[in-house]
Parts: C-alpha cells; sequence; structure tokens
C-alpha cells in the first residue's frame, strides 16, 4: 500500500486593514482562513463582503466566525454577510464565538437579519480552546480527533477583547513498519490514519498502532485590538503567521496609542520577536495614517520580516517537511 506524503496547506486573506472608519482605499478589520475549502472568519468590520467578492473564494463554506470584540469597526459587517451566507445556499449551522457579552451583540445585530436559513451557534469564550474537525457538514466542535484548535486570550481594550490563535494539526506521518509489527490488518491501515478506532475480527485497533510521530503544524495568531500586555509573546510563541493591530506608526503616537488601548508598529515588532515568530503582518490602521509603509522601519528595525498589510492580501502556508 503507498502511503502518500500530506502536505499541509493553509490560506490566509486580510479582507481589511482599517481601523475605526473605513477609507477609499481601506475597508475595515476582518481576515479569513481556508483550509481544505472550509473558512474561519476573524472580525467582520464594512467592506468585508465586498473584499471576499473580489476574493473569490465564496461565502457557503464559513463555518466558524471568531469575534476580538464589540466594536464597530469590527462587527458592522456582520448582519449583511449573515444573510449573504444565506442567500448562498448555507443551511448548516454557523459557529459564532467571541467575549463575554457576544450574544447580546449578535442578538442586536440580526434585527436586520432576524430570517436566516441556517442556525447560529454562539459560544461565549472563557481563555479555553475549541477543537474542530471537518465533516461533511463543515468544521464541527469534537472532543477527539481534530484538526483544527483555536485558543484565545483575554487583551487588553476599552471593551472586552480576544485574540486569537489558531493551531492547524498534520497528522502523524503513516509508519509501515510499525503496523507491521502490530500485525493490523492492510484492509485497515486507511481507516485507521484517518483516525478511526476500529473493531475487526474480534480485536481492537487504534490509529497509534500505525502512526509515528507527532509532527508539527501550523499556527496562526491574531491580535487587535489592545495595548502589548505581558500574555501575548506565550499565547503566539511560535506562530507561523502573526497579524497584529498597527493602529499608529509613528512612536511619536504612542501617548495616543496607550490613552485609546492601541499599539504603535515598534510594539507590535516587540511582541513578534518576543514570541518568537516567523513572520508579522501589520494591520488595523489608523484613518489618520495614510500611508502606513512610510513608518514599515520602525518594526522592520526589530523584526525583520515585517509586512504591511493591505485589503486582500494573500499568504499561503505550505508545510512539507
Amino acid at each position: 500500500m503507498n502511503q502518500k506524503e500530506v502536505i499541509l496547506v493553509v490560506d490566509v486573506a486580510l479582507l481589511g486593514c482599517g481601523g475605526s472608519m473605513p477609507m477609499p482605499n481601506r475597508f475595515l478589520s476582518s481576515l479569513l482562513i481556508n483550509y481544505k475549502g472550509r473558512k474561519i472568519l476573524i472580525d467582520c468590520g464594512e467592506g468585508t463582503q465586498v473584499s471576499m467578492r473580489i476574493l473569490g473564494w465564496g461565502f457557503k463554506s464559513i463555518d466558524i466566525i471568531l469575534i476580538t470584540h464589540s466594536h464597530g469597526d469590527h462587527t458592522v459587517g456582520l448582519p449583511g454577510l449573515l444573510a449573504t451566507i444565506g442567500n448562498s445556499g448555507r443551511t448548516n449551522p454557523i459557529t459564532i464565538i467571541g467575549p463575554k457579552g457576544i450574544s447580546d451583540i449578535i442578538k442586536g445585530l440580526r434585527v436586520i437579519a432576524p430570517y436566516l436559513p441556517y442556525d447560529i451557534n454562539i459560544i461565549e469564550a472563557e481563555s479555553k480552546a475549541c477543537d474542530f474537525k471537518i465533516t461533511s457538514e463543515g468544521l464541527k466542535i469534537t472532543e477527539k480527533n481534530h484538526e483544527i484548535s483555536i485558543s484565545n486570550l483575554e487583551l487588553e481594550h476599552s471593551s472586552a477583547c480576544l485574540g486569537y490563535s489558531l493551531y492547524i494539526n498534520r497528522k502523524p506521518k503513516f509508519d509501515v513498519e510499525k503496523a507491521t509489527s502490530n500485525l493490523v490488518p492492510k484492509i485497515l491501515w486507511s481507516r485507521l490514519q484517518r483516525g478511526e478506532v476500529i473493531s475487526f475480527e474480534g480485536n481492537k485497533y487504534e490509529p497509534e498502532m500505525v502512526l509515528g510521530d507527532e509532527r508539527s503544524g501550523i499556527k496562526i495568531s491574531y491580535i487587535t485590538d489592545t495595548r502589548p500586555i505581558v500574555a501575548i509573546p506565550e499565547f503566539i510563541f511560535g506562530s507561523d503567521l502573526f497579524i497584529c493591530e498597527g493602529t499608529y506608526g509613528d512612536d511619536n503616537d504612542l501617548e495616543k496609542a496607550k490613552i485609546n488601548k492601541h499599539m504603535t508598529f515598534t510594539e507590535a515588532a516587540e511582541l513578534a520577536k518576543a514570541g518568537n515568530v516567523k513572520e508579522l503582518i501589520l494591520t488595523h490602521f489608523s484613518p489618520a495614517m495614510l500611508e502606513p509603509g512610510k513608518f514599515l522601519d520602525s518594526a522592520v528595525n526589530i523584526f525583520e520580516n515585517t509586512v504591511i498589510g493591505s485589503d486582500r492580501l494573500v499568504k499561503t502556508l505550505v508545510y512539507n517537511k
């Protein structure tokens, strides 16, 4: 039996990189993650649907929506998006995760989108992880054999706000020698590799009997809106991609950042360095900062692999080692 190597591929699109108010060439905060055709959306500011339409990834396969906090530049696009998802033909439930009080926020926003052809399951996160696996109906919460784990961290903003970290598992490589030494019938190999536990001819067979050591997956972290609290570096540690707010590019705006509970480019870069991430994308730019690229050196001087975010910036993360 030929066991093919599985390459882990995750596509990430920054749909909007603005904060506070939409600009002619900059929509508000939103990020879309695409894995095996299933999608996770983080925040839904104004312009999210427009960017998604231009991107062309579709609406129907959004299974999970993560909301960082209740402010309008992160949520106002939600009612229209939910309606569009319904018009796309979706009937399977959608999971929405957010900070304490998110249930009331969703209820209020849905006054203008009361009738949907699918259910919404709302989770008010309390600094715990939710695990998901891909099923025939999309990403569903599971207690075992999960493919994606979503963790959250309470941040420091003017309202209850969460940061998110997503870890996409990479299944262990199939070990032919281990399967053979454990006398596992070849007819069961594929099912065990998929994570099934099987009773066959009076014996019980588990995935561990045919799989090798655990392998690294892909980690994506998203932090906005907040001051740079001490818990962030550990939370984002080792991320393949770290998307972080950089509301202010100029270090002279530090006092303004402190008052408004936001960050400068310099502070975001310091977090990226402390968290030993591979790449930093700056986002959530103040509408007063028309050309964020002018301040890029403030971040690059601290963390070299820094990119200025832009609407519909796409990153493809591939892990094939």
